[in-house]
């Protein structure tokens, strides 16, 4: 469970069972959209740690860099989203293949591919 109580503030504060994000309308931090983003950044990030660990080599090094490309309707459609990777010389071309094919894994990606099937439901508590 997700939740937050809208005040008269530029923040918002997004809270969970163990956490709490912070989010702004302001500029001051990312707004909701900009952390969507950032989550499928940290989601590549994840797949590769995990991919590194089951390879056993340390993951230290890789740099992850992540662009949306707005669609056709405006900066707030999504119409492409590009991960691109760089890795540290030592790594060997299996590696990085087995690596960037996790990566294309991300649960997050996954999710937002297969978007039109979820049910979103707006009510009043």
């Amino acid at each position: 469970m997700y939740s937050t109580v809208v005040d008269n503030t530029p923040l918002i504060k997004v809270n969970s069972a163990k956490h709490e994000a912070n989010y702004a309308v302001n500029g001051s931090l990312m707004n909701p959209l900009e952390a969507f983003y950032a989550s499928l950044a940290a989601c590549a990030a994840v797949y590769a740690k995990k991919s590194c660990k089951e390879l056993g080599i340390p993951a230290a090094g890789i740099e992850i860099a992540c662009k949306p490309f707005a669609g056709p309707g405006g900066p707030l459609t999504l119409a492409k989203f590009k991960t691109d990777v760089r890795f540290p010389a030592h790594f060997t071309a299996e590696q990085k293949a087995k690596i960037l094919d996790s990566i294309a894994y991300c649960a997050v990606k996954d999710i937002v591919a297969n978007g039109p099937s979820i049910e979103f439901q707006v009510a009043e508590a």
